[in-house]
């Protein structure tokens, strides 16, 4: 496919592409602007040919009018994984796109989302990271709100196996986004989290693990990328790897950047740095967010500064 997709442009109809919501000037942020939402939620909603049938959100970025806010500078904060998990092979690195056959923990935290938009389902991808309750899931922050309304029906399926949920579906209690997120939709604070109810008297954590987490901690990394991408020439039903050596984002937003062709529906998925291959743990500082029109095999994910560390203390605490 030669036009890259991951995740901003809502995939309307076939080939038709959203991005006038670049464009938009970014407002201050409203006093009375909600950050999280409580997701309506359908019993038994998310069939597996529900799940296969979704939408893979994708979002394309065009030069001339993204937000560009800078990323608070901070002190490093770090949160550590809970995890644990078998010996896995070595995988290539660089990896442009390939599916990740190694195991280890990152098959059990990261998983697919699933939502209802405009009367339409979709599709994102998310990590389990560790949290206060046990409970948080993060991804994009268009994969919990976007265009101005706010998803329902949103539930994460860590392990996602062709329609099979190996480890149940996760219903969302409550869903978050940055402030800026929420309030103007702004390109560089692309972060969403998810509060997710018990299953089977388990937390999420204690059913899967939950991987580190990193705020602050810089640009210019060894990274990995994981999602399920479901536009072609993926169909989302694997979980799907890239790794390199980031740099950062020099057109419209302060993003990190890295050489990788996941396509729609990898939107969420998590960005490592220190990732051990052999555990499959690793500290998340990003998630999968956008891509260039003119820049393919390029995936951007928003820098984690105080303004999604505000967001996750919220989701944490919920």
């Amino acid at each position: 496919m030669n036009r890259h997709r991951t995740a901003l442009s809502v995939l309307l109809s076939a080939g038709a592409l959203v991005a006038g919501v670049l464009t938009a000037a970014t407002p201050s942020i409203a006093a009375d602007t909600p950050t999280s939402f409580r997701p309506q939620q359908t019993q038994g909603f998310w069939t597996a040919e529900r799940m296969r049938g979704a939408t893979p959100l994708d979002v394309t970025a065009v030069p001339g009018a993204a937000r560009t806010a800078v990323a608070g500078s901070a002190a490093p904060t770090a949160i550590a994984p809970t995890a644990a998990s078998s010996a896995v092979s070595p995988t290539a690195f660089p990896q442009a796109g390939g599916a990740w056959t190694g195991g280890g923990a990152v098959v059990k935290t990261s998983g697919r989302v699933f939502f209802t938009m405009g009367g339409r389902t979709a599709s994102c991808s998310g990590n389990s990271i560790t949290s206060a309750n046990g409970s948080t899931v993060m991804t994009a922050g268009h994969c919990v709100k976007y265009q101005g309304a706010w998803h329902t029906n949103w539930v994460f399926v860590p392990a996602y196996n062709n329609g099979s949920a190996p480890y149940g579906q996760w219903s969302a209690t409550k869903t978050f986004a940055t402030d800026q997120w929420a309030a103007s939709e702004d390109m560089n604070m692309d972060v969403g989290l998810a509060v997710v109810a018990p299953l089977n008297g388990q937390t999420l954590s204690q059913a899967v693990g939950a991987q580190g987490v990193l705020f602050n901690g810089g640009y210019n990394k060894k990274m990995y990328s994981f999602g399920f991408p479901a536009a072609a020439p993926y169909d989302g039903t694997k979980l799907v790897y890239c790794s390199g050596n980031s740099g950062k984002d020099f057109l419209l937003t302060k993003d990190h950047s890295l050489g990788c062709n996941m396509t729609g529906g990898s939107s969420g998925g998590p960005w490592f740095q220190d990732f051990n291959e052999a555990t499959g743990l690793g500290t998340q500082v990003s998630v999968n967010s956008f891509g260039y029109t003119f820049l393919p095999n390029r995936m951007y994910g928003p820098y984690l500064g105080n303004e999604a560390k505000a967001a996750y203390d919220k989701a944490q605490a919920s």
